[in-house]
């Protein structure tokens, strides 16, 4: 089993269990939300924490793992190591549902097993960086700060504090690692040519502390936050000159992802402003056109072209997944549109039940065109 294709690579396992994860919680989610049956666990919590760590963070610690050696010009992690952190975070991801469906104890030791999994891929990730010796650790330095703030998030779901934990979650950890590694990545790939600000990444770190601090204090407090970043964000792309309208479909959708940045933290503004002024809910519209918007999109752009480059496929998209990356921006807008939809009183469930439907389509297709690859190394015509 150790020595099989499937586990050859870091970025197979742990895409393979990201995108399993992606359809099984969401359809549990689902499902509860819809009162078909009951959890023994807060649905907010289960929606949280299975989206930010049995979900994104395989797919994304997968694509680390494999970049990370990288960008620090150091030897690859040993594969006994990243396939033993793989099988934690399998244990983990069951041993959730289980208690999901039985009782809150088994829960706890989900998130206990996910911290062991999570403390030890980030003392992987820190033992490359300190024993990498190049000059400028810039990049990487945030990354690794990324996953320092997820190691916080889980702390905070395991002390209880689950919406101070998503906060952290999804804009200290996920989108510091993302947008760390997708503002090196991305202009490398389009050989964007312009000179990085040194303190970019800090004005936004420090403006994302601030925001976690402020919204954990007040609920909507973030307006002027949430427009500083969509105002100095959309500023830098703007200075990059990104072609959103790129005619490589795999490039293109990687630029999309980023124009949804300063996209999400303008319609986060809006929707606070509506709920602290005018009493509206918007059904967390901010959280996710982020989410969905810029690391729903990465991760489908992110995960073809790794998959297509790391199992000697030509990186050339077969039809089903041009459409598949359209359709990855019909998820980010059905998405918008149900929030958009219950902010004005109306009945949102069928534009929810579609939505998910599309949330389905989506993973279910690309797991059907590239699990085969992922798994068996299958060259695609």
């Amino acid at each position: 089993m150790r020595n099989s294709y499937f586990l050859s690579q870091p970025h197979q396992p742990f895409f393979i269990l990201g995108f399993v994860n992606f359809i099984t919680a969401m359809l549990i989610f689902m499902l509860s939300f819809k009162g078909v049956f009951l959890l023994s666990v807060d649905s907010l919590f289960f929606h949280g924490f299975s989206l930010i760590f049995l979900s994104f963070t395989p797919v994304f610690l997968g694509f680390v793992f494999t970049t990370f050696p990288r960008f620090c010009q150091t030897s690859v992690i040993e594969n006994s190591r990243y396939q033993n952190i793989f099988f934690l975070f399998v244990l983990s991801s069951l041993l959730f549902y289980l208690g999901a469906f039985t009782t809150p104890f088994i829960s706890t030791l989900s998130l206990i097993t996910m911290l062991g999994a999570f403390s030890w891929a980030v003392i992987t990730l820190l033992a490359i960086y300190k024993t990498s010796t190049i000059a400028d650790k810039h990049d990487p330095f945030w990354i690794l700060s990324g996953f320092g703030f997820g190691l916080l998030s889980l702390v905070v779901f395991i002390l209880g504090f689950k919406d101070i934990a998503v906060q952290v979650g999804i804009y200290l950890y996920l989108f510091i690692v993302v947008f760390s590694v997708g503002q090196r990545m991305i202009p490398f790939f389009s050989h964007l040519m312009f000179e990085k600000k040194e303190n970019f990444l800090k004005i936004v770190v420090g403006l994302l502390l601030v925001r976690v601090v402020s919204e954990s204090i007040y609920a909507n407090s973030t307006i002027l936050i949430d427009l500083a970043l969509a105002f100095i964000i959309g500023s830098e792309l703007r200075r990059w000159k990104v072609p959103f309208s790129h005619p490589d479909l795999l490039l293109r959708i990687l630029h999309i992802a980023l124009l949804w940045i300063p996209v999400a933290f303008l319609l986060s503004a809006i929707a606070s402003t509506s709920e602290l002024f005018l009493d509206i809910s918007t059904l967390k519209l901010g959280i996710h056109a982020l989410m969905l918007g810029f690391l729903l999109t990465v991760l489908i752009g992110f995960g073809t072209r790794v998959t297509l480059g790391h199992s000697g496929n030509m990186m050339r998209l077969n039809q089903v997944t041009i459409y598949l990356f359209y359709f990855t921006q019909v998820v980010v807008l059905f998405r918008i549109l149900t929030s958009l939809i219950a902010s004005f009183g109306f009945d949102f469930m069928m534009s929810f039940d579609i939505s998910m439907l599309a949330w389905f389509v989506l993973f279910g297709s690309w797991a059907f065109i590239y699990f085969k690859v992922l798994i068996f190394g299958v060259k695609l015509k």
